[in-house]
Formats: structure tokens, sequence, C-alpha cells
């Protein structure tokens, strides 16, 4: 294995022969509130790569530039080496999660049209939410950046919303990091999975994310699974 470059919450990030490549592992780990709540979940690194692998080369069928090269394993992803932003890119389709706390919205509520919402990342400050005139100010990325941030993200969003409803899920939000490329073009990073997701299910209503673990809700290891089939299913 080559030398560790970054361990975060869920993934290992290695460097390779290759200075413009790195490895993500992705780990079996969950952590909830800030990392207050932690625990494991069976087969999580695995369903995730997996996942994310199918996810983007969708995106990539379609026209959205992403970091994904292969999969070299079942828990791992090869992909390109990025500079990212310290914005996290936020797409809503109903109402869950903290915008029900912050403005009083009814979960589950569709709203009037897609809305997108920028957190600032940055652990010791609690990923706070961040207004276009805040990026500005604090120099994250340009005004253009951003309308492209923002472009992308809801591409993203019209992408994947059809492929769910085809596979009977709801996407109900998700979470976007892009970054740099070594010819500075903007690319999408991270991962697409139920850690980053509110997927449920069109029919019942069931969580299939990681709300099931943030809630204490039981089957946390069978919603990550179900996922997966669908996502893999033609």
């Amino acid at each position: 294995m080559q030398e560790k470059l970054y361990e975060g919450k869920a993934k290992k990030i290695f460097a390779t022969d290759d200075p413009d490549v790195v490895l993500q592992q992705f780990k079996d780990d969950a952590t909830a509130f800030d990392g207050t709540k932690k625990s494991s979940i069976t087969s999580k690194g695995t369903s995730n790569a997996r996942i994310s692998a199918r996810l983007f080369r969708l995106l990539e069928e379609n026209g959205v530039a992403t970091h994904f090269l292969e999969q070299p394993s079942e828990d791992s992803l090869l992909t390109r080496k990025l500079d990212m932003f310290a914005v996290e890119v936020v797409v809503r389709n109903y109402a869950a999660g903290s915008i029900v706390k912050r403005l009083g919205f009814e979960e589950g509520q569709k709203f009037k049209q897609p809305m997108v919402e920028y957190f600032l990342k940055d652990d010791s400050l609690h990923d706070p939410l961040i207004t276009c005139a805040h990026i500005e100010e604090l120099g994250l990325v340009s005004k253009d950046e951003l309308e492209q941030l923002k472009s992308l993200a809801l591409k993203v969003n019209e992408v994947l919303g059809a492929f769910f409803a085809e596979r009977g899920i709801t996407l109900v939000d998700f979470k976007l990091e892009f970054g740099r490329d070594r010819e500075g073009n903007i690319v999408l990073g991270d991962e697409i999975s139920p850690d980053t997701c509110r997927f449920w299910d069109a029919e019942t209503g069931k969580k299939l994310d990681k709300d099931r673990f943030r809630f204490d809700l039981g089957e946390v290891e069978e919603a990550y699974q179900e996922i997966l089939g669908r996502v893999e299913s033609d």
C-alpha cells in the first residue's frame, strides 16, 4: 500500500505511482452529528464504493466531468487528484434534515424547484450554511466558478433524479463536492452514496440512507444493500 495522504470519516486516501491519481478506500465506519455518534456498518465501504462507481459512470455518460477513473477493488476507487473547494453544494428536492429545523418546512414537502444551498467545509465550525456573499468574501471560489458549481449540481440532480425514479427511489437531497484538476477544470469529486444522499422508497416512503443510522431506525446495512441492488440493476 502506498503512502496514506488523508483519512476522513468515511474514506482513506492513498498516493499512487501517478502523482495525479489517488486511491480512495471506503470505510465501514459511520459517524453522525459532527462525529458524536460513531459505529460501524457492515459492508458499507463496499456498498458505497460500488454505488459511487456506478453513479460516476452514469454522470460521465451524461456530460458531467468526475474524478472517477476505475474501481480496482470492491471497496476502493482510483480517482483523479483534485484541489478541492472548501464549499459543499447541497441540492434539495424535498424538505428533510437541517432545512426542516432551520425554516420549519414539513418533512417530505416537495419544493417548487430544486433548491441549492452552500456549506463551508470546515469541521471546526461544524460545516455552517453560507451565502454567496460569504463565499465571495472568503475567496472560496469566484462568481463564475460558483455559477458553474450551481449549474453542474442541477445537472447532476437532473440525471440522478431520472435514474432513481426509474428504480422506484425518490432522490430527496444530496451533497456534492467539487475541485480543480491539474488543468484547472472544475470536476466533481468525493462520493455519491447513501452517506451523502437521502433516498426514500417512492412507494412506501421508507428511508434508504444514512438517516437510518442517525436516528436509530434499524435495518441500516439492509438499506445500503437495497440501494446498491437498485443502482446496479439494468
